[in-house]
């Protein structure tokens, strides 16, 4: 059963165009004291829809570090939590992270979720096996699995970097293996991405543009890659 007491917490959704899938999202966080949605320009419905849910609006320059950075300057509450607009939690997440929150060694730790995708097919679970082996060998989650982390610790680690692409990868760097945890509370994104592009090729896309990032390729030509 699912804790009535009010997460003191701001969740950071950047979104760009993201109508679609928002509403499924701000859904899924109701009972959140502060939503803060960090609009990068968008042309659709998207600032109208984070307003009739109740979510603060933020006007940031586009690109995912500077939304996120923005969005972590307006909080206002110690805990934070990040979390992309295409990706909504599974029902019990708030149990989940108020345990985390309670315990005060883990203001010096930061967690995210499991990695589950809105789609029924085979290649959706291999890929969710993936990346659970990439979290628990690698300690690398990536932002579509959200972020929990204490201002704090967040402020000390030098926040979220200004760049167009890897800049969850850059903070989990900073933060360190030693200081993540794995919450068993699941993150469900859209697979639309995949769908669209094909499972094998979006796949080795994100690993391409991973193994550049890590011999030094500056993250604005790897998000020209990206697409």
């Amino acid at each position: 059963m699912e804790s009535q007491v009010e997460l003191k917490l701001s969740v950071v959704i950047p979104a760009l165009n993201a109508a679609a899938v928002l509403t499924e999202t701000l859904t899924s966080l109701a009972g959140v004291c502060e939503v803060v949605v960090v609009d990068g320009g968008s042309g659709d419905q998207t600032k109208e829809i984070a307003t009739r849910h109740g979510a603060r609006i933020v006007d940031a320059p586009r690109g995912r570090g500077c939304q996120l950075a923005a969005g972590a300057a307006a909080a206002n509450n110690e805990w934070l939590m990040f979390l992309h607009a295409d990706t909504r939690m599974e029902s019990g997440w708030k149990s989940v992270v108020e345990a985390f929150a309670a315990d005060p060694e883990n203001r010096t730790r930061a967690a995210s979720f499991r990695f589950k995708l809105d789609d029924d097919c085979k290649q959706a679970r291999r890929l969710e096996r993936m990346v659970e082996w990439r979290c628990r060998v690698l300690a690398l989650p990536y932002g579509d699995q959200g972020l929990l982390i204490h201002r704090d610790l967040y402020t000390a680690i030098g926040g979220y970097p200004a760049w167009p692409l890897m800049e969850d990868v850059e903070l989990v760097r900073r933060i360190g293996s030693r200081r993540l945890v794995m919450l068993p509370a699941g993150a469900v994104t859209s697979a639309e991405r995949w769908r669209n592009d094909g499972w094998l090729p979006r796949s080795l896309r994100n690993v391409f543009c991973l193994a550049l990032f890590y011999t030094g390729i500056p993250p604005r030509i790897i998000a020209r890659l990206y697409g």
